[in-house]
């Protein structure tokens, strides 16, 4: 048992995945990594010099979301926005590689896909450079959006907003999801940046990590006491039915309406790369909601989801058969 849950019942969840569908809105990014390795020291500058051997590019961002809840065997459609250049286009060709229809992603042709280059060395992270541009979408384009989802709300049983704050995400636009999503029953989860927090008002579940609930809330958390008050008071704030706040290596803490707690320990073994792991959480934890499962019981499987991609290098979507093994650990506890 965990948190009042039998752990023996959680693998159900994962067979009904096949049988739900859901919605991704949000930031598209492209994932570009440089591979290589350090021996020496520049002598133009102190920096590394980094002996490039490899190359390669990953779906991120809400895309990344997307990946997740197919490699847990789950479908999805996708809704948000790249430019009209090569990352793009690569998106666009990576997304129907995965059999995934392309309607609701709009090509804005002023404004340059989102792309993040990570140097990877020696298996660390040298540097990060990034493409983008912030400023909101236009109007078409944010109208283009809604009535996508309008004309399909009715086949998702939740909806995913995956928010980096790219642009992509307006308070308009979370209006007209709320609504939607309000006449149908569907529940919103969310993956929310500190400076749209007062978006998510009355929205289902939100998941920030550490940081950026103690940003939202103004309680900066440092102990279980302050967790606790600033998870109270995201809560109160925001009206939201639950609010799952990541942990790094000390899990994950569910705060719920009707005033259940939960503290969820970790289940990493070795942290790599956190690159990724939210979007793991928030894709794991709602298509878990999008099952059946409860929200600790979405919590417990999402913790364990983390547990395995941080253990990884670079935005690695994760892996049905391990999270089923890890699952499986967990009865034999």
């Amino acid at each position: 048992m965990i948190n009042g849950v039998d752990t023996r019942s959680l693998g159900r969840y994962l067979d009904r995945f096949r049988e739900v569908k859901v919605l991704v809105v949000g930031d598209l990014i492209l994932d570009h990594y440089i591979w290589g390795k350090v021996s020496r020291i520049s002598p133009e500058a102190p920096v590394p010099v980094v002996d490039v051997t490899s190359e390669s590019f990953m779906l991120g961002g809400a895309a990344n979301v997307l990946n997740n809840i197919l490699s847990l065997g789950g479908h999805a459609d996708i809704c948000g926005v790249v430019g009209h250049d090569e990352p793009g286009r690569m998106i666009i060709h990576e997304l129907r590689g995965k059999g995934i229809a392309t309607e609701g992603v709009t090509v804005e042709d002023k404004r340059p896909t989102t792309k993040k280059t990570r140097i990877i060395a020696n298996s660390q992270q040298v540097v990060r450079f990034d493409t983008e541009k912030r400023e909101k979408l236009s109007k078409d384009t944010q109208t283009t959006m809604i009535n996508y989802i309008r004309e399909r709300m009715d086949q998702y049983k939740t909806v995913i907003i995956s928010d980096y704050a790219k642009g992509v995400i307006t308070q308009e636009l979370i209006k007209e999801l709320s609504n939607m999503s309000g006449l149908r029953a569907v529940k919103i989860v969310a993956d929310p940046k500190p400076k749209h927090f007062k978006y998510y008002r009355d929205v289902n579940v939100i998941t920030p990590n550490s940081h950026e609930a103690s940003l939202a809330s103004g309680i900066e958390i440092e102990d279980d006491d302050t967790l606790h008050r600033a998870g109270m008071r995201l809560l109160e704030v925001l009206n939201n039915e639950a609010v799952l706040i990541t942990r790094g290596e000390h899990g994950m803490s569910l705060f719920e309406r009707d005033g259940n707690i939960s503290h969820i320990q970790t289940t990493a073994k070795e942290v790599f790369d956190v690159t990724g792991a939210g979007d793991t959480v928030v894709g794991t934890f709602a298509l878990c909601i999008a099952a059946g499962a409860s929200m600790v019981e979405a919590a417990i499987i999402a913790n364990h989801a983390a547990g395995i991609v941080v253990g990884t290098i670079g935005a690695t979507p994760v892996d049905r058969s391990s999270l089923e093994r890890g699952l499986k650990g967990l009865e034999r506890q």
